[in-house]
């Protein structure tokens, strides 16, 4: 019996999703590193104890990766292994948190916006324009250095920072669905606005919205390292991984490890979660289906 390509007609929309993206080999990996990321976040803790990332050996400081300290130790003789492991908890604590948030608000603000486009979608359009009128990354400075830096308050900055740019792609993306035949369709039959919203509009958008969550959680990763880099994150001894390369910047010479192995996990997360968005578009656009 011939067994040919798996036929787009015998699938549902999900399964040909999930089987267009599993043919990216790309997008794959970077979806086993996200996958990694999770599975240290919950089992990091078990792997290697967050005590041996504090305690503090100035017999064993500056030491390259060994056996015994697989990416070696910093000026205070504390494993590196350890604080680039704890720090990927920190990091997404701060990251994803922010972009769920502003993803949600997003929705909610940019369905709105295309159902109300005489009133609220101008009042709306106006503040967006005020806030993105200052940078994103020199608004949540601004935010950080009112409020101090800790986990709680760098969610609050970047939530400022990325609410914006989620309204506007969640409103043009709304804007075109509310055009659609089966909107008028559902109006026609006596559908209330709110029902049309979370009923067909938001569940329609979600795919791209979801795309634009992880190309977010991308930028959110880099912006969150970038400011504790600057000494604007959470505050020591937080194995944050910005926080990491800030402490190792004077031994870049004497002890380059100290800066290669927290800049390599900010590279990896922000690739992979770009690499995942990637892999998602082109598994949800219609244009790029047999």
């Amino acid at each position: 019996m011939f067994m040919g390509k798996k036929s787009s007609r015998s699938m549902s929309p999900l399964q040909e999703t999930i089987y267009r993206f599993s043919q990216n080999k790309v997008s794959l990996i970077g979806l086993a590193v996200v996958i990694l990321l999770l599975l240290v976040i919950i089992f990091g803790e078990f792997v290697t104890p967050f005590e041996n990332g504090v305690k503090q050996n100035i017999r064993i400081r500056l030491q390259g990766p060994s056996a015994e300290h697989w990416f070696g130790t910093d000026a205070y003789g504390r494993d590196i292994f350890t604080r680039v492991l704890h720090g990927t908890k920190y990091t997404m604590m701060i990251a994803f948190p922010a972009t769920f948030i502003a993803e949600v608000i997003g929705i909610i603000l940019g369905a709105c916006a295309a159902f109300y486009s005489r009133w609220f979608d101008n009042i709306l359009m106006r503040v967006l324009d005020v806030f993105q009128a200052i940078p994103g990354q020199l608004l949540a400075l601004a935010v950080v250095a009112a409020l101090g830096g800790s986990i709680f308050n760098l969610v609050i900055a970047m939530l400022i920072a990325r609410i914006p740019a989620s309204v506007r792609t969640a409103r043009s993306i709304m804007i075109s669905l509310v055009g659609q035949e089966y909107i008028d369709a559902a109006r026609s039959y006596g559908s209330r606005d709110y029902h049309l919203i979370f009923r067909h509009v938001i569940p329609n958008s979600l795919g791209a919205m979801i795309v634009s969550m992880t190309i977010n959680l991308s930028a959110i990763t880099l912006q969150v390292s970038s400011m504790s880099y600057i000494g604007l994150g959470v505050s020591p001894p937080t194995p944050e991984w910005g926080a990491l390369l800030s402490e190792a910047r004077e031994f870049i010479i004497t002890a380059p490890h100290m800066i290669i192995f927290p800049g390599i996990a900010i590279l990896l997360t922000a690739l992979s979660f770009n690499l995942v968005g990637d892999g998602l578009r082109d598994a949800l656009d219609p244009r790029l289906r047999d």
